[in-house]
């Protein structure tokens, strides 16, 4: 159903996972008569349906989703390459006059999507050394260099995502500048509000260990088991999405399945805090409760502040 109130051209749900981000965004693409544009990097992937938490046909209340299932789990992720196919959605959208409803915490992509974002170009030599120390020592000492050169990115990048510290440390070097400095100063392509939805870390942990009990009953490691036959193991990225990782390493027998499961806990709930991090340094983020005993209130509360935002 269309509403009278009139929307920003692009719409951006955010904040860390479990806090009810989805539900929101197919509330606003409903009623501003959108269509949902993910922005959560693992949701790109195929297959990767249930440890990526990816609505379902019936939760998706008959509004398109896009930018779902597009890379093959042996593919590495882009956030270039994400900018681009993000940028076309929102663009046809708007030409279509409709509103694009962004969703999701992988703040980088959101902030390609809708800021001016360039990418520095890459040096083949550079690349190749620090790749070859990642392997030769693993990610730590990779970490601890990214620490001292540039605080901010070593805070937002997992000290185990190897991938992403050789990325930041080329930027570096090729640059001459910190990581950080490449990113965008809030400065952004479209007119965009962006929503943050906002659950206290008490709450959030107890959710996202339910979400995690339910993955497991929903069968993630059959879907991993299936996947690895697909190539999981050789894709860069997606063999380290939270669950899927850990699943791997269950399957090849250096950890117990329960183990694997409270590890993946332990490390959902820090990503949702370097999640947390990441939106709460954007001032352009309008804070909203998404607590249970708000819940009710939040699509209202939604609904109100775009009116807002839009007249003001």
């Amino acid at each position: 159903m269309s509403s009278s109130v009139p929307a920003p051209r692009v719409i951006a749900v955010v904040g860390p996972t479990a806090a009810g981000k989805s539900d929101l965004g197919v509330f606003l693409a409903q009623h501003l008569g959108g269509e949902v544009v993910n922005a959560d990097s693992m949701q790109l992937y195929r297959g990767m349906d249930i440890g990526t938490a990816k609505l379902t046909e019936a939760e998706r209340g008959g509004v398109p989703h896009r930018l779902l299932d597009v890379w093959p789990v042996t593919g590495t992720a882009s956030v270039a390459e994400y900018q681009r196919l993000a940028r076309a959605e929102i663009d046809r959208l708007l030409a279509e006059g409709r509103t694009p409803v962004l969703v999701g915490g992988s703040g980088l992509y959101v902030r390609g999507a809708v800021d001016h974002l360039d990418f520095p170009g890459t040096d083949p030599e550079v690349r190749a050394r620090l790749e070859e120390e990642l392997a030769a020592h693993g990610p730590g000492p990779l970490h601890a260099r990214l620490a001292a050169a540039d605080p901010e990115a070593a805070t937002a990048i997992l000290p185990g995502n190897g991938r992403r510290i050789v990325r930041a440390l080329e930027v570096i070097e090729i640059t001459g500048r910190p990581f950080t400095a490449n990113l965008p100063r809030h400065d952004s392509v479209y007119d965009t509000v962006q929503i943050g939805v906002d659950v206290a870390r008490p709450e959030l942990d107890a959710r996202i260990a339910d979400r995690v009990d339910r993955m497991w009953e929903a069968g993630l490691v059959d879907e991993v088991r299936a996947l690895e036959a697909a190539g999981l193991r050789e894709g860069r990225t997606a063999s380290r999405a939270l669950g899927y990782q850990q699943v791997l390493a269950a399957l090849a027998g250096e950890c117990t399945e329960e183990a694997a499961r409270a590890e993946t806990v332990r490390a959902t709930k820090r990503f949702a805090r370097r999640q947390d991090s990441w939106f709460r340094r954007d001032p352009r983020v309008h804070w909203l409760s998404g607590a249970a005993a708000d819940r009710r209130e939040l699509p209202g509360r939604a609904l109100s502040l775009l009116e807002r935002a839009v007249t003001a």
